[in-house]
């Protein structure tokens, strides 16, 4: 096949980004070209306008295999799939250990300080912006008509009755959030769960809580609307948060005062906000777990009494996932009824219209938006 010209959504890493044309050659080795259908939008995407070096936005996302390389076997042509960030090596250590969201050459968990985004793998600089190459994001880049990626970013779609749109919230969204209750935390029947911040991963965490058998989940929010969608994911209570309630330690009465004093089984901090990642550890009893799911990367002041006694606090990336088990599972979920994901999504766009999905996204106005090829 010959070079394909295509439109991405390109940012320089000085907080800027623009649509202009890209150029994807074909695939090598172990590659995967991909058609795109739909790219969901997620807060990192927009972190990842200040990375500091040019970048192929975008690591959300689902589509239709165009082309593979000669060692690629796991899809064909013409396999719907659906992309995941963690490309990890198998015969590494954390791999074989169980660990593949963990990698040690799996560099885009720290892409942003690192600088690095294409890990210890291979780079065949296959994509290219006028003739030289440029890095896709978390080995992705899924902000564009076309994405290359390598065998390990792809996992097949089996479901025809889930949406390109849907699909693609399964790559980072559903993962983070169902990953941080189904692989990390594993509750159990008939525990009670505190969610913090109900957005697009709070919402996944809310109802792999309910899947998992939680008697009470309560979800915590300042914004109604999200709250509103939290009771349609399984939330059994929630709680209007005030803004100015420094670590939540107020909300943090009122969720003792509904879980017998104690404080409940689980908490899970989705809120994003560096002040609040402790905040779990105010909400749960005794030997209970505080998970902090939203990736905080930044230094913040923790009062060492939130951990007493017999606490647990855990920060597990990309929801311990292992995407060609898990994604099969989500999509078996959603087949039975028990996965809501079609109803996550509040908005769709147009590449064009990028800024205003993050504009969206950052006001709080959507539980999920997804761009659509």
């Amino acid at each position: 096949m010959s070079t394909i010209k295509c439109k991405a959504a390109v940012a320089p890493g000085d907080g800027t980004f623009s649509i202009v044309e890209t150029e994807i050659h074909p695939p090598h080795k172990d590659e995967v070209l991909v058609k795109i259908k739909a790219a969901a939008i997620c807060h990192t995407d927009h972190d990842s306008l200040t990375w500091g070096m040019p970048i192929v936005m975008g690591h959300e996302g689902a589509g239709i295999v165009e082309a593979i390389g000669p060692d690629v076997t796991k899809v064909a042509v013409g396999d719907e799939v659906i992309l995941n960030w963690a490309t990890p090596k198998y015969d590494s250590f954390q791999s074989q250990i169980g660990n593949q969201n963990i990698c040690e050459c799996n560099s885009p968990v720290m892409a942003s300080h690192a600088g690095k985004i294409s890990g210890g793998h291979p780079t065949f600089e296959s994509t290219t912006l006028n003739q030289k190459p440029i890095e896709r994001s978390f080995n992705l880049g899924t902000f564009s008509e076309y994405a290359l990626v390598r065998s390990s970013g792809v996992v097949k779609k089996n479901s025809k009755k889930l949406s390109f749109e849907a699909a693609s919230t399964i790559s980072c969204g559903v993962m983070t959030g169902c990953g941080s209750v189904f692989n990390t935390a594993k509750p159990e029947w008939g525990s009670t769960v505190v969610v913090l911040g109900t957005g697009g991963v709070g919402l996944n965490v809310v109802q792999a809580a309910r899947i998992s058998g939680a008697a009470k989940i309560i979800a915590v929010d300042i914004n109604e609307q999200r709250l509103e969608m939290a009771k349609q994911f399984g939330a059994t209570d929630v709680i209007l948060a005030d803004k100015n309630d420094k670590g939540l330690l107020n909300t943090a009465q009122i969720v003792k005062g509904m879980t017998n004093g104690r404080g409940a089984d689980y908490a899970f901090e989705c809120t994003a906000v560096p002040a609040l990642g402790v905040a779990p550890l105010a909400m749960i009893r005794n030997a209970g777990t505080a998970v902090q799911v939203s990736g905080i990367e930044e230094e913040i002041t923790v009062d060492m009494r939130l951990f007493e006694w017999d606490k647990i606090y855990i920060n597990p990336l990309y929801g311990g996932a292992k995407p060609d088990i898990d994604f099969p599972k989500f999509e078996a979920l959603y087949e039975k009824g028990d996965l809501i994901l079609e109803e996550m999504i509040t908005r769709t766009y147009k590449l064009e219209d990028l800024q205003q999905g993050f504009d969206d996204m950052l006001a709080g106005r959507n539980a999920k938006g997804v761009i659509t090829f």
